[in-house]
């Protein structure tokens, strides 16, 4: 007997909603069953599109029992404010990441958990491919033995395509550039298949014709707590990939998808690569290895309608959120100093006296 589906609201109605809203369809998990958008060209759209009852305002959708969590796929720097307004509601938040514009922001709405009883639900989706789970599978079993080095890349044309009208232009709203908006997926998948990372340093340049402010090139160079090392680089002027590699003493494994295919991630298997190189075999002699379907915004989606139901925080916590942010201002910091490295401790610390700090100056 299947359960009653967990019920959401919906608040931002952009692209991406309608790739998350398509998602959720697919489960008999969760149900979309309000959405909301201060345009109300972009909520009748909405609607007739997706089939989503549109609310007039906040209030309608937060007064509505039946809804027990809200999606936020709001810009970044709107996370903290909306997030607030759902939790005092007391319902649960997913919010896409960054969980924040800024890792104050970020701690901000941990915070909310605590302050209302509510869980924070971080949309961290990538470590939730399949072939990044057979990955970790490798790892845990001994397969690939002593991991040493971890190498990532996530990288588009994102750069090339900038206006002074998007909000992607300017350092404020994008620090970075692709760090910022694509390595931090990568921080968080080797967080996730690493342990505990402790160190970052970084390096990054400006290479696109169109002249935004945010450099469009970083690479990044971590260090974790067992001493194995890391690599994550991000382009923002290259055609679409995603690929991370782990080495291990007994074996490496590799794995790639077809960028084409983000968005619809129930497609991803039919074109990715994932292999095995055992021993002292060459690459000729690597094993290739099925992909398992899968569907990563579906799967977030159902951790956190799992998370409404038993009021626990999930894998894609408010804690791993900021985690992957505080990697990515660690990586801007070492920047600014030419490469030095920056303890993520350090970083976290400083965050978090400084919401302390605003905490008791409102009090």
């Amino acid at each position: 007997m299947t359960a009653t589906p967990v019920k959401f609201g919906i608040v931002g109605l952009g692209r991406w909603a309608k790739v998350l809203t398509r998602a959720a369809a697919k489960s008999e998990k969760i149900k979309i069953v309000a959405g909301y958008s201060r345009s109300e060209e972009k909520r009748l759209a909405f609607e007739q599109e997706l089939g989503v009852p549109a609310v007039p305002d906040m209030r309608t959708m937060l007064s509505n029992r039946e809804i027990e969590g809200v999606i936020l796929t709001v810009p970044n720097e709107q996370h903290l404010p909306v997030a607030s307004e759902v939790a005092k509601a007391r319902k649960h938040v997913y919010t896409e990441k960054p969980i924040a514009s800024t890792l104050e922001e970020g701690l901000e709405i941990a915070a909310l958990e605590k302050k209302y009883g509510i869980t924070v639900t971080v949309g961290h989706s990538a470590r939730l491919m399949a072939g990044i789970r057979k990955i970790r599978e490798a790892i845990d079993s001994g397969e690939l033995g002593r991991v040493a080095f971890i190498e990532a890349n996530f990288s588009n044309e994102r750069a090339l395509e900038l206006t002074p009208k998007t909000w992607r232009w300017y350092k404020d709203k994008a620090p970075g550039g692709p760090l910022s908006q694509l390595a931090i997926h990568q921080f968080d998948v080797l967080h996730y298949l690493g342990g505990e990372i402790v160190e970052a340093g970084a390096m990054s340049s400006k290479l696109s014709p169109v002249g935004a402010e945010v450099d469009d090139q970083s690479m990044t160079l971590l260090k974790f707590a067992d001493g194995k090392v890391g690599y994550v680089g991000s382009c923002w002027t290259s055609p679409g990939v995603f690929a991370v590699r782990v080495f291990g003493s007994k074996g490496l494994m590799h794995y790639e998808i077809d960028f084409n295919t983000w968005d619809t991630p129930d497609q991803l298997h039919k074109n990715s690569t994932l292999y095995i190189q055992r021993g002292k075999d060459g690459y000729a002699k690597r094993e290739e290895l099925r992909v398992p379907e899968s569907d990563m915004f579906r799967t977030e989606l159902e951790m956190f309608a799992e998370s409404c139901r038993t009021g626990k925080s999930g894998e894609l916590s408010a804690y791993n959120g900021n985690f992957a942010v505080a990697i990515v201002y660690a990586a801007l910091r070492s920047i600014e100093k030419d490469g030095q490295y920056t303890r993520i401790a350090e970083v976290l610390s400083a965050a978090q006296a400084r919401v302390a700090e605003k905490i008791h100056n409102v009090a």
